[in-house]
């Protein structure tokens, strides 16, 4: 079974690696002509225009996106909507808004091009481990396409969640649990850093003891292992934290559905305060601490003015 995939970045390059050692073939896209070059040393068709990618798939052509949500998506199967043929298949595998994808499906319904979204977990470890797939479509094309998420799935990794944007809609709640239990692991580990026993503490041994049968163990319990077996206080990095688009839709899917989510709504404003040193909200706190109560406030230093 042919695959086109669209998008070479950390995901994609990985994805397309996997297919290929698990015997697919590969004909791979990517804007930028280096990185197409370099997944051709790996058994790869390269194709340097979308054109190219489509004329040398066979129908019925399998093209699989990894980009970036939103804009970029939306041109590229703008494009793919004019080159591809009734009977072809668009797989969506980045981290689509699950509406986006629903819009989509119904643009390229009367083209005949089927659609089908998936959600992928696994990171950068997912070319050795396998990739978590969420997927959301049409039953038939996840059935047709079923020997592809094997290959990149690990054993019972992949998961037929229904309609078309049930893949994404699965991913972004996956996301947004992933968000809470990444800042409760955070504040763990910095009140046992900040506690009277943090000095003698060696916390990569905590993380990796919490990993043997504790019911708080994960793999998120194993990457902060290794990251603090590199850097025992993390000193060589900020506390700055993006956020994807799936935190925010998370949360706003709690809203709109009345549905109270506490702690993934906490866990994202806390990713918006990372990136504050010296927050106005703070401010405003210290300021009526010493106003209802007199107490000390820590004074701001004036930057100084050269002559």
């Amino acid at each position: 079974m042919q695959i086109g995939m669209i998008g070479l970045g950390r995901m994609g390059m990985n994805m397309a690696r996997r297919l290929l050692k698990g015997g697919r073939k590969v004909v791979a896209y990517n804007r930028t002509r280096d990185r197409t070059i370099e997944i051709a040393k790996y058994g790869a068709r390269g194709a340097y225009s979308l054109e190219e990618l489509v004329n040398t798939l066979k129908p019925p052509r399998i093209v699989w996106l990894m980009l970036p949500a939103g804009r970029p998506v939306d041109q590229f199967i703008g494009q793919l909507g004019g080159l591809l043929s009734k009977g072809d298949i668009i797989v969506e595998g980045g981290n689509s808004f699950y509406k986006d994808d629903i819009r989509h499906a119904q643009e390229l319904r009367p083209l005949g091009i089927h659609y089908l979204d998936v959600g992928v977990s696994g990171g950068i470890w997912g070319l050795k481990i396998g990739y978590c797939l969420m997927i959301g479509g049409e039953q038939k094309i996840y059935r047709y396409l079923e020997p592809i998420f094997e290959t990149l799935a690990p054993k019972d990794g992949y998961l037929y969640c229904g309609e078309t944007g049930a893949g994404h809609f699965a991913k972004m709640i996956h996301n947004g649990i992933e968000y809470g239990m990444m800042s409760a692991y955070g504040e763990g580990f910095e009140l046992l850093q900040a506690s009277p026993y943090g000095k003698n503490l060696d916390l990569a041994k905590v993380a990796h003891l919490w990993n043997q049968g504790s019911v708080v163990r994960s793999w998120l319990l194993e990457l902060a292992e290794a990251a603090l077996k590199k850097d025992k206080n993390l000193s060589s990095i900020k506390g700055y934290v993006e956020d994807s688009g799936e935190g925010r839709w998370t949360v706003q899917q709690a809203v709109d559905m009345a549905v109270p989510a506490p702690v993934i709504s906490a866990s994202l404003f806390q990713r918006f305060r990372s990136r504050q040193t010296d927050s106005f909200s703070d401010k405003i706190l210290a300021a009526l601490r010493k106003e209802f109560g007199g107490h000390a406030v820590v004074k701001a230093t004036k930057p100084k003015i050269k002559k």
